[in-house]
């Protein structure tokens, strides 16, 4: 069965697609994860994406269609995926449905996790990175033993160049803007569900698994 997790930055998808790709055993596909690994690697593509993420805006659509095509014909895709983060506006939901519809595939759910202005900029603005192995940290939730040092590799931590208060301010305003016809399209089509996102991570996956369980494959 395959996926798509949507909610504002800081709503808890990552955490929660990760949760759900162990339940279910389907890949959890982020194109976050994807674009910062690009990034990381200084490849021309991950230059093209640090000029939209330092400005909070969200990343070009034939930039994101590029990296996502290519990894839905990987094998471990076949058995079902869960999306995080894609896609974020109308014109990349028409072309994730036209390319799912070319392998024989569709969306079988969106499920929107539903957090406050003020729940995700305080998530975001208290997240750390290492910089060595790309362990997540949060100094309210998941704080480290050793101040700005991963407990796994020694490695320096640091907030990412999006999560500064400034930048989550301009990204929650675009996403806002830029993905309310996207809810209204999965709306139109019966596929939208929304959860609250604001109780525990554990009360969410029940409520997720909940939904998915009752979803007609």
């Amino acid at each position: 069965m395959n996926f798509i997790l949507l909610g504002a930055p800081g709503a808890g998808k990552g955490t929660q697609a990760e949760l759900l790709s162990l339940r279910l055993s389907i890949p959890h596909i982020s194109t976050g994860d994807m674009l910062r690994e690009e990034l990381k690697k200084g490849t021309p593509l991950g230059e093209k994406v640090r000029v939209f993420m330092a400005k909070g805006e969200l990343v070009a659509d034939e930039v994101i269609l590029e990296v996502m095509k290519k990894r839905l014909l990987e094998e471990d895709s076949k058995v079902g995926f869960i999306l995080d983060g894609f896609p974020r506006t109308l014109v990349q939901a028409e072309n994730l449905d036209r390319s799912l519809n070319e392998i024989g595939k569709k969306i079988d759910r969106v499920i929107k996790i539903k957090v406050s202005q003020e729940t995700a900029v305080n998530r975001l603005s208290a997240r750390l990175v290492c910089q060595l192995c790309g362990s997540d940290y949060n100094l309210e939730t998941r704080p480290p033993k050793e101040a700005l040092r991963c407990d796994l590799c020694g490695g320096e931590l640091e907030q990412r160049i999006d999560d500064r208060r400034e930048v989550i301010l301009n990204r929650l305003e675009v996403y806002e803007k830029q993905t309310q016809p996207l809810e209204s399209y999965y709306r139109r089509l019966g596929k939208l569900i929304e959860i609250d996102g604001e109780k525990d991570k554990e009360l969410i996956l029940e409520e997720l698994l909940k939904v998915i369980r009752e979803t007609d494959p």
